[in-house]
């Protein structure tokens, strides 16, 4: 008999401890998952379902007003945010009830808890329900899932003042008249494009250059030159020096090109990052190394106490979704089956869903020319993506870097209309070697949007023609047509 409770002693039930719980009870494990709030965490409550349900309603209203370009008349427009928050709640308790339930766990085997977990030691933890009761319990493994947090930062003024986040976007029964968001990247981006579809007056503040800082730059001018036409008013390269309210009204006092201004608005969104949720853990109790930007881990998911796994946000490391599914299976590997397994970080792909979507995989040109490493740039617009032309969405790149002699993907990028499905391709051929002579190689159905990814991938034949291996070919085979002209290295075909 083991001298601990349980096997696998799972804290968070988000998206990393949900396929934590599930795979260690999968592999046999007596599990244990706790929770403090609802099971589903950011992902269905606050993150992902909520904000690409309202993503949505945003798109079909954008899509409404424009309908006129299809020979469509809408005569009348009006959009309920009451009832658009209602949907979104609909969706995400749809969600909860067909995946996240307490009870589809229990039904695995899983006993699944709702408290607050902490160390007593390296091997056990105490649960502290909402009545103040609290149990102790052992666990052999013990895995940390407790995921992040909206950061807010300690601007001036900012305690004495209703904000937004995240956590509190959704719950809203009122659109704003007039929305300041501060932070450009991927939550930042989406909402105020949203809300400036719904017809928020929207001011996206940001202290870099530019917004997407981690997405190609060509692409990230594409994306805000869009968010312009959406009404978006920028302030880059803003610092936000205070914030005040006055009746309803509050002020945002920014620093800009060394002078200051103040902007108003009835509604503040704070996007400005995620700090992880290792507060009530007791951490050091259990000698777990952590810092400023979460758990410490290895590869492998391990901390520094080697029977001890942290998996998702609560790292720092990889603030997605499908990462923080990627590590639960990372960790559950190593630690209960002892097969050696590691964070593939070579193929992170990552997509904002915004109009156009932006996404990305692998290694960035940045990253590629810092190592030295020889690569070609091969683009294909979504202009001569016949789906894309008959949808509308001729605005859009695909940019893939590769070897030119074999053709082997390092990385990619892409703008447009289901970016975030183009760019899984070339995860998926990435990940299984796959290169863009096989992917140029492949039949694809006509017409989609894939079809784009491969005629990307077709660029790599392209550009291994030249002027002089045709003339080759015509003479060995007494051909009489003209040579295409080589001489244009952005020449796509």
């Amino acid at each position: 008999m083991s001298k601990y409770d349980y096997d696998a002693l799972v804290v968070g039930g988000g998206a990393a401890g949900l396929t934590t719980s599930g795979i260690a009870a999968n592999f046999g494990a007596k599990t244990m998952m706790v929770e403090k709030e609802k099971l589903g965490g950011d992902c269905t409550w606050t993150g992902c379902v909520p904000s690409k349900t309202l993503i949505k309603a945003a798109k079909v209203v954008h899509e409404l007003r424009q309908a006129s370009a299809y020979g469509i008349t809408v005569d009348k427009l009006n959009v309920n945010m009451h009832e658009v928050i209602k949907h979104v709640h609909e969706i995400r308790n749809e969600v909860y009830e067909d995946a996240d339930r307490p009870e589809i766990f229990e039904d695995m085997g899983i006993h699944v808890v709702h408290g607050e977990a902490s160390f007593v030691d390296p091997h056990t933890m105490t649960i502290k329900p909402e009545d103040d009761s609290e149990r102790q319990v052992t666990a052999k493994k013990i895995f940390i899932c407790t995921g992040a947090k909206a950061f807010v930062p300690p601007v001036e003024g900012v305690d004495e003042i209703d904000y937004l986040t995240n956590e509190s976007l959704f719950e809203i029964d009122k659109m704003p008249e007039k929305l300041i968001v501060i932070g450009g990247g991927p939550i930042g981006s989406e909402m105020s494009q949203s809300f400036a579809r719904f017809g928020s007056d929207v001011t996206l503040i940001d202290m870099a250059p530019r917004i997407m800082l981690n997405d190609d730059e060509e692409h990230a001018s594409i994306l805000m030159e869009q968010m312009v036409n959406d009404g978006i008013d920028f302030k880059l390269e803003a610092g936000v020096r205070r914030v005040s309210k006055k009746g309803k009204v509050i002020g945002v006092t920014i620093e800009q090109n060394g002078s200051t201004e103040t902007v108003e608005c009835d509604a503040l969104l704070f996007a400005t990052g995620r700090r992880a949720n290792i507060d009530s853990l007791n951490l050091d109790t259990a000698g777990v190394k952590h810092s400023g930007k979460g758990i410490d881990v290895n590869d492998k998911c391990r901390t520094n106490v080697k029977h001890i796994y942290a998996i998702g946000d609560v790292t720092g490391r990889y603030q997605f979704t499908h990462m923080s599914e990627h590590m639960a299976k990372v960790a559950t590997t190593n630690a209960l089956l002892k097969f050696p397994m590691k964070i593939d970080s070579k193929h992170v792909p990552w997509a904002t869903y915004t109009d156009p979507e932006i996404a990305h995989v692998g290694a960035t040109r940045e990253e590629l020319d810092k190592k030295g490493e020889s690569y070609q740039i091969y683009k294909f617009p979504y202009s001569k993506i016949d789906r894309a032309i008959t949808e509308g969405h001729k605005k859009g790149w695909i940019k893939i870097y590769a070897k030119k002699r074999n053709g082997k993907i390092f990385g990619a990028d892409a703008v447009g209309a289901y970016a975030g499905e183009i760019i899984s391709q070339y995860a998926l051929a990435m990940r299984n070697g796959v290169t863009l002579r096989n992917m140029a190689d492949t039949i694809y159905p006509y017409p989609t949007y894939a079809l784009g990814a491969r005629r990307a991938a077709d660029q790599w034949y392209i550009k291994k023609q030249s002027a002089t291996l045709v003339k080759w070919i015509k003479r060995i085979f007494g051909y009489r047509g003209s040579i295409p002209d080589y001489s244009n290295p952005d020449r796509i075909v």
